[in-house]
């Protein structure tokens, strides 16, 4: 079997390496100088550039970790948002400790109320 691939991001270029590597023909066709699509990464003098903007990578399925680890190296990172509120800090995305910290309320239905 033939297959035409439109766009060498994640999807396009793991599908293309996959049916490659099982005895299909594959053409890739990719607008853009590089693969990779949105998660491109260039190195600039010794450092690694997201060209598009930051990209996270996360999964808990080890079998698609193990697979894209093939591929890159992979730094780790914990996303951990916060918000000012009034000159405190507070961690996202908000739950009842949040609501209690900002508004003293001990409950989902006194949460609803103030908001």
């Amino acid at each position: 079997m033939n297959y035409l691939i439109v766009g060498a991001g994640l999807f396009g270029a793991a599908f293309a390496r996959e049916a490659a590597k099982r005895g299909h023909e594959v053409t890739v066709i990719e607008k853009r100088d590089h693969v990779a699509g949105n998660i491109y990464t260039k190195e600039i003098d010794g450092i690694q550039v997201h060209q598009y903007g930051a990209h996270i990578f996360h999964t808990s399925n080890k079998e698609v970790w193990e697979y894209v680890q093939q591929f890159a190296e992979f730094n780790r990172y914990t996303n951990s948002p916060v918000a000012n509120y009034k000159g405190k800090m507070y961690n996202l995305p908000f739950n009842m400790n949040t609501f209690t910290q900002m508004w003293g309320v001990r409950t989902p239905q006194e949460a609803m109320d103030k908001i």
